[in-house]
């Protein structure tokens, strides 16, 4: 049997839980969420990453679906509601292949009757407004994780891309922490500033994640987890889940997505712009300037170096589909997880050890966060803290 049949043989038993993927964003750039639009019961190639065939083609069976919305935005909290709102949609449009999920045992469950359980994880802090009764509220609406930053800094924590402004996370950054922990939402590292990871683990009674973030040892780009921060994964009992990004995998392309986002810029698109026009542009600029390419074999040296540094207990995926305008080669949309997992096969990795990134660590990392909670809501009751009381 090649390869790639026992990848997809595995991927049957243990299908990929992924950590992020942007198809809400899409959405709404794309189509404004007119779902008759952009039906994803069928194929979407000349779209999107993601649709529905594909993602039983690559053998998914959990996503968490990004509420992404961005940072500069001045209504980031009915942005965010609108996000949530179209993954609610989502799910009732297509009820025999998506099912809601809020905790461990409901994705147990959606694996079990055979169908994709569906999470949602907030994309930066900035969708709370400095306001601890709307990260219940973003929890109690189903978020299961939030990362504490997107590309720019907020008024709590620093941004991997963003100037030093607080020094990692301020007083009012760890009381978001502690609240998370106590509501059961995963706190999410991508994005952030080294020292906001250090400070985070210093601070998180629960497991942390990374729902989408490579090994900065291998690409030396700030979005990356060094591996310091690595070697903590154990004791914290945290996941790093390797994305797919090549700005973010393959160092050759750091420089050159520098200068095409200097080119979006120059042409009026924010340069994460992805809509047919921006992505015009990107062609546009590709052409005259070859884009550096990653591959499978790309992003399995991240996690290769990574099961080296954190162990593979400490592993999973986050490919970031629409939420890039570029992928590896082999990797090309949600249906190319089989080629990732049949080059690790290639490099000597177990199945036993394949079948904890694709599913084994994800799940209990969401269900040792309720375990956390629970323990937590018996000590204490939700904060009323403000950022002006705490950072003054």
């Amino acid at each position: 049997m090649s390869s790639l049949a026992q990848a997809r043989e595995l991927l049957r038993e243990f299908p990929i839980v992924d950590g992020h993927n942007d198809l809400p964003w899409a959405l709404r750039e794309q189509v404004r969420y007119d779902l008759d639009a952009r039906d994803i019961a069928v194929h979407q190639n000349a779209h999107l990453h993601t649709d529905i065939p594909r993602l039983r083609e690559g053998g998914v069976g959990a996503q968490f679906w990004s509420v992404y919305v961005r940072s500069d935005l001045p209504d980031a909290v009915p942005s965010t509601l609108e996000q949530i709102d179209c993954v609610r949609q989502l799910l009732a449009r297509y009820p025999a292949d998506l099912r809601r999920a809020l905790t461990a045992a409901d994705m147990e469950a959606a694996r079990a009757d055979g169908r994709i359980a569906s999470l949602m994880g907030a994309e930066g802090g900035h969708s709370i407004a400095n306001s601890l009764a709307t990260l219940r509220a973003l929890y109690a609406l189903g978020v299961r994780y939030m990362t504490l930053t997107h590309n720019d800094n907020n008024d709590w924590a620093d941004s991997a891309t963003d100037e030093p402004g607080v020094g990692g996370l301020s007083a009012f950054g760890r009381a978001v922490v502690a609240e998370m922990n106590r509501e059961g939402m995963l706190v999410d590292l991508s994005h952030v500033a080294a020292t906001t990871m250090r400070a985070a683990l210093d601070t998180s009674a629960a497991p942390v994640i990374f729902s989408h973030s490579s090994a900065r040892a291998v690409c030396d780009h700030p979005r990356n987890i060094p591996d310091d921060v690595l070697e903590r994964l154990p004791a914290n009992g945290g996941v790093a889940m390797v994305t797919f990004v090549p700005k973010f995998v393959l160092q050759a392309a750091v420089d050159w997505t520098a200068a095409a986002d200097d080119n979006m810029r120059a042409h009026g698109f924010h340069h994460l712009a992805t809509t047919p026009e921006a992505m015009k542009v990107h062609r546009a600029f590709e052409e005259h300037t070859p884009r550096p390419v990653a591959t499978v074999s790309t992003v399995a040296d991240h996690l290769d170096h990574m099961r080296e540094v954190a162990g593979v207990n400490h592993l999973g995926i986050g490919g970031d589909y629409d939420g890039t305008a570029f992928t590896p080669d082999g990797l090309n949309d949600v249906s190319g997880y089989p080629n990732l997992i049949a080059e690790l096969l290639d490099r000597g990795w177990s199945q036993s050890d394949l079948a904890k990134v694709t599913w084994g660590n994800a799940v209990p990392v969401l269900g040792a966060a309720e375990d956390v909670a629970r323990e937590l809501q018996g000590t204490r009751g939700p904060s009323n803290a403000t950022i002006g009381s705490l950072d003054g």
